[in-house]
C-alpha cells in the first residue's frame, strides 16, 4: 500500500494544489486515513510547505446534533475559521466510518449547524474559485465506502487509486494529458449561449450566456473527469428525471424528477426517502440550479453511491441544486451544493445553438 499512498500524497501536494514553499496547508479528514496524511505531511515538507490537521473522530457529528445546545451548534471551529480565511490550500479527504450516522438526527438542528457555517463557506467558495485558496476534495478507502460501493474493502481500494491514476508510472502526467483532451470540449462549449438536453425523461434547456465552463481536470477533485458551469439562474425550464440513485446527506432516492419553470424548481417526485425533497428544497437557493455539467471520464464505468466517483462517469450529465461555482460566473447562494445525475448513453443528446455536439454518451463534434 505504501508505495501506492506515496503516489497519492505526491499527486495531491504537486499537482493538485501545487503546494509552494512557505504556504500554509490544511488537510481535514477522519482518523481512518492517518496512514495517507502521514504521507501528504511528508510530501508537503519536501515541497517546503507548512500542513495542519483536523482530525474528525467517529459520531462526531451526529454527538453534536444529539447533544449540542443551539450556542454550541452555532459554533464555528476556530482552526476552520483561520484556515479557510488565510491559508494558501486545502485538501479534504473522504474516509467515512459510517455514511448513514447522521441519518436519523434531527433536520432543524442540522440546519443551523449548516446555516452558522454558511458565510464562512461562502468566503472559502470565494477564495477557491479565484484560486486564492488551492482546494481539492479525495477519497480514502474506508470499509463503510466500499460497502456503500457494494464492494469488498479490497476491490474499493482498487478501484480509487485506479481512478486517480495511481497504477500509471507517471499519475501527473495521465491528469495533464485529460486536461488537454477536455480543453478542446471547454473552447467549444464557451463559444455558445444556449444549451439544451434531451433524452428519456430528459427535456431541459438553459442560457449559458457570459458564463465560463470549466476543465476539471483533477486539481480541485481527484479523480475528476468533467466540464462545468453555472446556469443562468432564471433560464432554465423544462423537466428531468435523473435515472442514477440521488444521494444525500447519507440520504437515498430513486427517479428523482423535478420540473422548472424559469430557473425555478416548482414541483418534485421520487422513490424513497420523498419528504427529504420537501426538506431541501426549504433552504435558500435550494429551488435553483447553482452548476450544470457534463461527465467525461470513461475510466470510471460503475455506480459507486459516491458523488465524487459517480458524477464523473463518463456518458452523464448531473446538474446541482444549490450553490453556484463562483468560477462559473454563477450567482445562486445556498447552504448546499446538491449534484444529481442521469444516464445519457441510450438515445440521449445535448444541442449547443441548436447544434447537436453530444449523443449516446458522446461528443460527436
Amino acid at each position: 500500500m505504501n508505495p501506492l499512498l506515496e503516489k497519492y500524497a505526491n499527486l495531491l501536494v504537486n499537482y493538485c494544489v501545487e503546494l509552494q514553499p512557505g504556504e500554509r496547508l490544511l488537510v481535514r479528514t477522519t482518523t481512518l486515513a492517518e496512514p495517507l496524511v502521514r504521507e501528504v505531511y511528508k510530501k508537503a515538507l519536501e515541497a517546503g510547505g507548512h500542513m495542519e490537521v483536523e482530525f474528525e473522530f467517529r459520531e462526531q457529528h451526529r454527538m453534536l446534533y444529539a447533544y449540542g445546545n443551539d450556542e454550541q451548534l452555532k459554533y464555528v471551529p476556530t482552526l476552520l475559521d483561520k484556515a479557510l480565511k488565510t491559508f494558501d490550500a486545502y485538501i479534504f479527504i473522504r474516509a467515512p466510518f459510517n455514511l448513514m450516522d447522521e441519518q436519523s438526527s434531527d433536520p432543524a438542528r442540522r440546519k443551523i449547524s449548516k446555516n452558522a457555517l454558511a458565510p464562512l463557506y461562502k468566503i472559502y467558495s470565494q477564495r477557491t474559485a479565484s484560486r486564492e485558496m488551492k482546494r481539492n476534495l479525495c477519497q480514502y478507502p474506508t470499509l463503510s465506502a466500499a460497502q456503500n460501493a457494494k464492494m469488498s474493502l479490497e476491490e474499493y481500494e482498487q478501484f480509487v487509486f485506479n481512478a486517480c491514476g495511481l497504477f500509471e508510472d507517471d499519475p501527473i502526467q495521465k491528469w495533464l494529458n485529460r486536461r488537454k483532451d477536455q480543453q478542446r470540449i471547454v473552447d467549444m462549449l464557451n463559444t455558445k449561449s444556449k444549451i439544451h438536453y434531451k433524452g428519456n425523461d430528459i427535456d431541459v434547456s438553459f442560457s449559458v450566456k457570459d458564463r465560463i465552463w470549466i476543465n476539471s481536470d483533477g486539481q480541485t477533485n481527484m479523480p475528476s473527469g468533467e466540464v462545468y458551469t453555472g446556469p443562468v439562474e432564471d433560464s432554465v425550464n423544462g423537466k428531468i428525471r435523473f435515472s442514477l440513485p440521488a444521494l444525500y446527506m447519507g440520504r437515498e432516492l430513486e427517479d428523482v424528477t423535478l420540473w422548472i419553470k424559469d430557473g425555478e424548481v416548482y414541483k418534485w417526485e421520487a422513490k424513497g426517502d420523498a419528504a427529504f425533497l420537501d426538506e431541501v428544497f426549504e433552504m435558500k437557493g435550494a429551488r435553483r440550479f447553482g452548476e450544470v455539467a457534463i461527465g467525461t471520464n470513461y475510466d470510471i464505468t460503475q455506480l459507486t453511491r459516491n458523488i465524487l466517483f459517480d458524477e464523473k462517469i463518463g456518458g452523464t450529465i448531473h446538474m446541482a441544486i444549490g450553490q453556484s461555482y463562483y468560477q462559473t460566473g454563477g450567482r445562486n447562494e445556498s447552504p448546499i451544493h446538491w449534484d444529481m445525475i442521469t444516464d445519457m448513453t441510450d438515445g440521449g443528446e445535448i444541442y449547443a445553438d441548436d447544434e447537436l455536439i453530444y449523443q449516446n454518451g458522446k461528443f460527436v463534434f
